[in-house]
């Protein structure tokens, strides 16, 4: 039998809502009918390039801060980035944004950092604007069972 897949999930959720959303990519990614597939999640200040080196997917998930992501997420790039440039070429990913304005500066941020890094994205980015409907909850969760099913099959 293969060993499990791992998934990585770096998401900030510093309110309610937001953790919401981190639960909700971790619920999907745990679906009953994906079976090879660990998830281990974590707060950006508590995940590093250990944590992206031993992931065979990772999930980013970030508030819109100022037209920016969060400090934390920004944290854990600057921490991860070069210990892991040369070394999780190919990476698949996918994120979220949970954005009260439009997520156009954070996008543009994440799209920057991963392209350097040369990670593949597996999904559009999920951009939760506006006020905060039960709806991205649901969204968060196909997200998080989408990127877990495709390593699940071999897909990614």
């Amino acid at each position: 039998m293969d060993a499990k897949k791992r998934l990585l999930v770096v998401a900030h959720a510093p309110s309610r809502n937001t953790l919401k959303l981190r639960e909700a990519v971790e619920q999907g990614a745990r679906h009953e009918d994906i079976k090879n597939v660990e998830v281990k999640a974590m707060a950006p200040l508590d995940a590093g390039p250990e944590d992206v080196l031993a992931c065979d997917a990772i999930i980013l998930g970030t508030t819109e801060n100022l037209g920016y992501m969060s400090g934390a997420l920004k944290d854990f790039f600057d921490r991860s980035y070069y210990p892991c440039l040369e070394r999780t070429q190919g990476l698949p990913f996918a994120y979220y944004i949970r954005a009260g304005h439009d997520g156009t500066g954070t996008n543009r941020a994440i799209e920057s950092i991963t392209t350097g890094l040369r990670w593949k994205l597996i999904q559009e980015p999920l951009i939760c604007r506006g006020e905060y409907r039960v709806e991205f909850e649901d969204q968060c969760r196909e997200l998080g069972m989408y990127v877990a099913a495709s390593l699940d099959a071999g897909l990614v």
